[in-house]
């Protein structure tokens, strides 16, 4: 029987950690039914000659939602515009997911504020729950599990609020409806508890991962927070703290696991987004006007004296730790020294203040330069994992997953897509860190199996063929642009890559040479109890 996809001459590395070998593989129906010297004929075949056969890299840390519209930065007109709100329940969701065409391959949890507002309405953001209400989430909880949610999630981050600046609802919620929800997966023995970690250092921050051990302990479900490092905030704790406490609960019998970038976690600026001076009065002014005549009067010296005056008039950085996105009406002082225009994508850019200080110039100027240069010139101002090594630490702790992208969210005030890229070009290729080998399995391998995906994660007979084809000495991402592309004219950052010759969904390819081919293969990925 002819096969639907061949790929020839590939080198494979298959995810195991295991050495790379060359190889054919021939698929059919999804799945890979062949590796080796394959003579079958093929509806399509892809020559891999000198190219990196890999599993498809799997990322588990994104998240949307309208609560959290400040922090995620999706308008909620591009929202309404773009989706069809055709569900009430969360089987509903799933039902609605799986039906619509899909680039790539798609689980999901079940989210807590969300969860929340559809059992107490607008005291969910005030209150805590009474009886009925535990009750209610508890079989929504359950409902969503054995409908195939991947578990249920939910966040204790201070940096996330609602649009008038409050908590999401989640962070009303005290602890023992945590345990009664996260209780309700253990009854059902399925399901992964994910949690936006309290980062703002100190004593709450120990005291989130106590109260997070007895979780584990109690419930039996596994268990994945953000690990991070810092520098923000008022006493904040290192990062080996919270790996610390991951082996200990693991030790105690919990299952946890931290989740990692690789590289900072930023918020980006751009002259076709935000600025940090915007909420100033002569920015306001000038960044209402379309975007040629903004540039038209950036560049008028009188103009220049106006918006570095302006700037004299914003208040130092606070110490209080800070999130992303865009200006806010008590605008702060940037910290030039913690701001790099993106020059290139290596983390290696001077930042605005060493550039004024070459130039002789206020750091303002350095900005408005550096726009008119290239109108889609980035800024980034890392708020955590500011440092490499700190990031290394954490990439190379055996309990964290190297899958902390949030792509598809914070959608023009932070890019973390390059995640997989980066770690192939910049810790395998320019640091020397790992060997591919290990980056692979990092990035395959260990996401399916914490995430408990069977049949995914590895090159292997049987399993299904998502699989990516890359240059080994050519991968990395590009530089992120604006874009105005999401429904109703939206912008959002975009981030794509080189050296990437083919991204296989299912045995479809979804994308030749970075560019979509228009063949939507992806799957809702169910958890264990629907998918059995």
């Amino acid at each position: 029987m002819a096969l639907d996809l061949l790929i020839k001459n590939g080198t494979v590395v298959d995810g195991s950690g295991m050495p790379r070998y060359r190889a054919d593989i021939g698929v059919r129906a999804g799945r890979i039914v062949e590796i080796g010297r394959i003579r079958s004929s093929a509806e399509k075949v892809i020559d891999a000659d000198a190219l990196i056969v890999a599993p498809g890299f799997i990322d588990g840390h994104t998240h949307i939602a309208r609560c959290l519209t400040a922090v995620e930065d999706i308008p909620t007109e591009a929202m309404l515009a773009g989706i069809d709100w055709n569900w009430e329940s969360f089987p509903e969701y799933l039902a609605n997911v799986e039906r619509l065409p899909k680039g790539l391959n798609y689980g999901m949890y079940i989210g807590h504020s969300a969860l929340r507002m559809y059992a107490m309405g607008r005291r969910a953001l005030e209150e805590r729950a009474n009886e009925d209400d535990l009750r209610a989430m508890e079989a929504a909880v359950a409902e969503a599990i054995r409908a195939g949610a991947l578990g249920f999630s939910s966040s204790r981050a201070t940096t996330h609020i609602t649009p008038d600046g409050t908590p999401v609802a989640s962070r009303i919620a005290d602890w023992h409806e945590i345990d009664r929800l996260v209780g309700a997966m253990g009854e059902l023995d399925a399901g992964i508890f994910q949690i936006g970690p309290d980062i703002s250092g100190g004593e709450a921050q120990r005291l989130f991962y106590e109260r997070l051990r007895r979780v584990a302990l109690e419930s039996g479900r596994p268990i994945m927070f953000g690990t991070l490092a810092t520098k923000q905030g008022v006493d904040p704790n290192p990062w080996d703290y919270s790996t610390r406490y991951i082996d200990e609960t693991v030790a105690l019998g919990g299952r946890m696991y931290g989740q990692g970038t690789t590289r900072s976690i930023n918020a980006v600026f751009s002259l076709k987004s935000y600025l940090p001076f915007d909420g100033l009065p002569a920015w306001k002014e000038i960044r209402a006007l379309p975007l040629a005549e903004q540039k038209h009067r950036l560049a008028d010296p009188e103009v220049r004296r106006r918006l570095v005056a302006d700037e004299a008039k914003m208040k130092p950085k606070s110490s209080e730790l800070q999130g992303g996105g865009a200006a806010t009406t008590d605008p702060r002082r940037p910290d030039y020294a913690n701001l790099f225009p993106m020059l290139d994508v290596d983390w290696d850019d001077p930042s605005v203040a060493d550039l004024a200080r070459r130039q002789n110039k206020h750091p303002v100027e350095i900005i408005i330069d550096l726009c008119l240069e290239n109108d889609n010139r980035v800024f980034v101002q890392p708020l955590v994992n500011e440092s490499p090594e700190d990031v290394l630490g954490i990439l190379k702790h055996a309990r964290t997953l190297a899958t902390f992208s949030d792509s598809g969210a914070h959608v023009c005030q932070e890019m973390g897509s390059s995640l997989q890229t980066h770690l192939l070009s910049y810790w395998v290729r320019k640091r020397q860190q790992f060997t591919l080998e290990e980056a692979i399995r990092m990035l395959t391998f260990d996401n399916a199996s914490a995430w408990e995906l069977p049949g995914r994660g590895l090159v292997r007979t049987g399993y299904a063929a998502d699989l990516v084809v890359f240059e080994e000495e050519r991968i990395r991402p590009r530089l992120p642009t604006v874009e105005q592309d999401l429904p109703g004219g939206a912008r959002r950052l975009v981030q794509k890559a080189d050296g990437i010759a083919a991204t296989i969904v299912n045995g479809v390819v979804a994308m030749e040479n970075g560019e979509s081919t228009g063949q939507y293969a992806g799957q809702v990925l169910k958890g264990r109890l629907a998918a059995s």
